[in-house]
């Protein structure tokens, strides 16, 4: 199954690079790309949609001009989201033909610049999805060498399942959380372990810093004594909670902030003792353990 060591612990999320988010300037990305992996974030995690089919582009040509070797960094994209904004749709869906599959990875590598992408995710799945018709067009990307390794994202134990009736899956991005664990207790990283996939989780700050809720408050508490006993900061705490999971969770973070960057990338270091991850647990889910 799919080698984790080629991607680094914590990946770059590119979501909020562009047009829907900090719209960044071509030498702001190049600068941003040189930090990020200069901090050990060498991996960078894209999507078609993103920038409502716009920032793979933009990234594309700033890592062109960054002086960045291709195989100094490994580049995740996502295909299969078919969205109104940016292209002539008249409503979103999602399309796995096998032709769509192809050609939307090669509009992903012209785009990005590169001859291959690492990882190649489907976005979301499809009640339409036809395994046989998938692997045909992953199996014509892998043998080209236009991608690496293939796995979807979103994708709950059974749909991966039944796509594994016709291709291997590597990986599997889910959203994953202190304040969204559902992952931990639906069979997705049951299936990560059991089955070697890699694991990545989107939104890994959760809630914390997007809601004051009673959850969020009891998340606060907790933390206020381990930040100091472990010399962290919230996100560093969040991250450190997700990186001791067995399923060797990878975080896919979405800040382009330098200092926030450095600090999530030594979190990787944070070895949360067993009483303060479950102290975090209890206080995200208000109850004890049963």
């Amino acid at each position: 199954m799919q080698q984790t060591d080629t991607y680094s612990r914590i990946i770059s999320g590119a979501m909020t690079w562009g047009s829907w988010g900090k719209k960044l300037s071509k030498n702001e990305m190049i600068n941003v790309m040189h930090h990020c992996i200069d901090a050990g974030l060498t991996t960078f995690d894209h999507a078609d949609i993103y920038g409502s089919y716009s920032t793979e582009a933009d990234f594309g040509n700033a890592f062109a001009e960054s002086g960045i070797k291709r195989s100094a960094i490994q580049l995740i994209s996502k295909c299969g989201i078919q969205m109104t904004r940016g292209r002539d749709n008249q409503l979103n869906h999602y399309q796995y033909d096998k032709d769509y599959i192809i050609w939307s990875a090669e509009q992903s590598l012209k785009k990005l610049h590169t001859e291959y992408l690492d990882l190649l995710l489907l976005h979301r799945p499809s009640p339409l999805m036809e395994p046989y018709e998938i692997s045909e067009a992953v199996n014509a990307l892998l043998e080209s060498g236009k991608i690496k390794s293939f796995g979807v994202s979103n994708f709950t134990p059974s749909q991966i399942a039944m796509l594994e009736k016709a291709i291997p899956v590597s990986g599997n991005q889910v959203e994953f959380s202190l304040t969204h664990d559902a992952p931990m207790y639906d069979g997705t990283f049951d299936d990560c372990i059991a089955n070697k996939r890699l694991a990545m989780a989107w939104s890994p700050l959760g809630s914390l810093f997007r809601e004051d809720t009673e959850q969020t408050k009891r998340i606060r508490k907790a933390m206020k004594p381990l930040m100091e006993k472990y010399d962290a900061d919230e996100s560093q705490l969040l991250l450190a909670w997700i990186l001791k999971h067995p399923a060797k969770v990878f975080p896919v973070i979405g800040t382009t902030n330098k200092e926030r960057i450095t600090l999530a990338a030594k979190a990787i270091g944070l070895d949360l003792e067993l009483q303060d991850w479950f102290a975090l647990l209890v206080a995200s889910q208000g109850h004890d353990v049963p």
